[in-house]
């Protein structure tokens, strides 16, 4: 994209043309957030569909994997997309637990076709990244509701200053004062 606006920036200058003109219709063709999700979940399904063909001709234990592996891509790029969509801390963190989840019912399935000691490390392996996974996620959203927290309280403490500089005027100057500052910071 900044390539092609670069390169629509120096032809237009060369031929004359309006560059804010080009850099607007340029602007226009990319998609919107709406379409980029949808078409995401539109090539997430595909790929399972791919993938879960693949496994048909398997049996036992290797299709149950197959499957799971064909599971886990489809999570991992439906789950991306929409926390890309809603970017928020809570969509990363619900696709950061799912796509922990789609993971360990892939690494559940290939320790099936273990046997005594070696499968239960295999299991207990599988279940300890699944919750390394999860404690990052909420660890994360933690993090992330604390500095907004923060910047709430920054935010008010810097609105309570403002209105201590406007107690030293009166009247009019005061009104004025007090509505600059609720105008600045939200109140």
């Amino acid at each position: 994209m900044k390539k092609t606006l670069l390169i629509s920036m120096v032809c237009a200058s060369v031929f004359g043309f309006s560059v804010n003109a080009i850099a607007a219709e340029l602007d226009a063709a990319e998609p919107d957030a709406a379409t980029i999700f949808k078409n995401e979940k539109i090539k997430a399904e595909a790929d399972y569909k791919i993938a879960a063909a693949k496994c048909k001709t398997l049996a036992d234990n290797p299709k149950d994997i197959c499957q799971a592996e064909a599971t886990a891509v489809r999570v991992h790029l439906e789950e991306n997309a929409y926390a890309n969509f809603h970017n928020t801390i809570s969509a990363r963190a619900t696709a950061i637990k799912k796509i922990a989840e789609a993971d360990y019912e892939v690494d559940e399935a290939k320790c099936k076709s273990m046997v005594g000691n070696d499968k239960d490390v295999c299991i207990k392996k599988a279940k300890s990244v699944k919750v390394a996974a999860m404690a990052t996620a909420k660890a994360d959203k933690k993090v992330l509701d604390a500095r907004k927290d923060e910047a709430a309280d920054k935010l008010n403490a810097e609105y309570k200053v403002a209105l201590e500089k406007c107690d030293g005027l009166a009247g009019n100057a005061k009104d004025a004062c007090v509505a600059n500052a609720k105008k600045k910071y939200g109140k």
